[in-house]
């Protein structure tokens, strides 16, 4: 009996998922040190303001993630 090759196929994604992630991750990480790195250097007035808004950014993602956990 040979095996199906979508079986094949998900085997192969499912090898390749955590490459992909981790990728990703980098990726992720490397624009937020580029980010911050250009916000400092920018000054403190522009980084208060950045810092108001990335802090209400972290409240409603965190208000959001509760409200779907409760439902």
């Amino acid at each position: 009996m040979a095996a199906s090759p979508v079986l094949a196929a998900d085997a192969l994604f499912s090898l390749l998922t955590p490459l992909t992630q981790l990728l990703i991750g980098v990726l992720v990480l490397a624009a937020v040190v580029v980010s911050v790195h250009r916000l400092i250097m920018r000054g403190p007035t522009r980084m208060g303001g950045a810092m108001l808004i990335v802090g209400g950014a972290l409240v409603c993602v965190a208000v959001l993630s509760y409200l779907v956990q409760s439902l």
